[in-house]
């Protein structure tokens, strides 16, 4: 029989999952799965809607930026469209910090919270409130990893990865945090193996299949050089997440949790502490869920 698992730790700290991504990238599918998967491991996991234009939501919502503002509201009350509703409603927010801090303080010192972003590039590349929001966090001791999602059955042709990569490394230069990049919805492709090459490909030969299908001089020059500038960076590579397999969730979370050093405050236990605390569920019953907070990492290998 498997060995069985150490009891969960304490003290861990508060850190956060940025989770961003284009919109119908499935962000807030990934936090309803992930959350799941947590609760499942006896981790507390709290999710945070920060989208101001979400009406509806496949998890339990621990906290709603609409409590705060509103983009329905805004747009009707100053006649915004919905990009500059949604622009002033995140300088609304970070304008605004006691809302997170009356968050965190009922959070506690020790929580995890998945936080789920609007998808609209311009709050990454226009203005700097996301680089601001991120201030906030770090400021309320928060450790904070990007995870920054794409649809994989829009990355299955080079000219559309390097669109992707593009938008990936603009949030991760934008940013500046400890960041990672995922395929969602393999569960919606036939053939995976058209996906798979997309993963961490040689940058260089997708550029010279590129080229090699451009009959206009000047448009396959400007590919090379769009190459040449991921290739140069040489920071994004991706993981696959099929939401339907459980070892799938289970890299992705360990990726992110090594990114954001969830472990790091773990403290050492005595194999003795962990027979005697077998034996006391002997006596009472039989443990629940809160043995996982460390067994993740068995039997995965972290695939970075």
């Amino acid at each position: 029989c498997s060995p069985p698992l150490p009891p969960p730790a304490a003290a861990m700290g508060r850190c956060a999952q940025l989770v961003m991504g284009p919109a119908g990238s499935g962000k807030s599918s990934y936090c309803a799965r992930l959350a799941e998967h947590m609760e499942a491991l006896g981790r507390s996991v709290t999710v945070v809607n920060l989208d101001p234009a979400a009406d509806k939501f496949n998890y339990e919502v621990g906290a709603d930026v609409r409590e705060l503002i509103s983009l329905e509201d805004v747009m009707e009350e100053l006649e915004l469209g919905p990009n500059g509703g949604l622009v002033f409603c995140m300088e609304y927010l970070v304008d605004h910090p006691e809302w997170l801090e009356d968050l965190v303080d009922g959070l506690g010192e020790d929580c995890y919270v998945l936080l789920d972003c609007p998808g609209q590039i311009e709050l990454f590349s226009h203005v700097p409130v996301m680089r601001t929001l991120v201030g906030e966090l770090h400021r309320l001791d928060f450790r904070v990893a990007g995870v920054y999602l794409l649809d994989a059955q829009f990355m299955v042709e080079p000219a559309k990865y390097l669109s992707g990569v593009l938008s990936c490394l603009s949030c991760m230069a934008a940013l500046e945090l400890p960041h990672i990049n995922v395929l969602t919805k393999l569960d919606l492709i036939a053939q995976r193996s058209a996906v798979e090459r997309f993963l961490d490909p040689p940058i260089e030969d997708l550029v010279a299949e590129l080229a090699a299908s451009e009959a206009d001089e000047r448009r396959a020059a400007l590919t090379g050089a769009l190459g040449q500038l991921i290739g140069d960076y040489g920071m994004v590579n991706f993981l696959g997440l099929d939401p339907t397999e459980e070892a799938s969730v289970d890299v992705v979370l360990m990726a992110v949790d090594h990114a954001i050093q969830y472990h790091d405050d773990v403290e050492p236990r005595d194999p003795g502490d962990v027979e005697e605390e077998d034996e006391d569920d002997a006596v009472d019953g039989p443990p629940g869920n809160g043995g996982a907070a460390l067994g993740i990492f068995g039997g995965q290998q972290l695939g970075l």
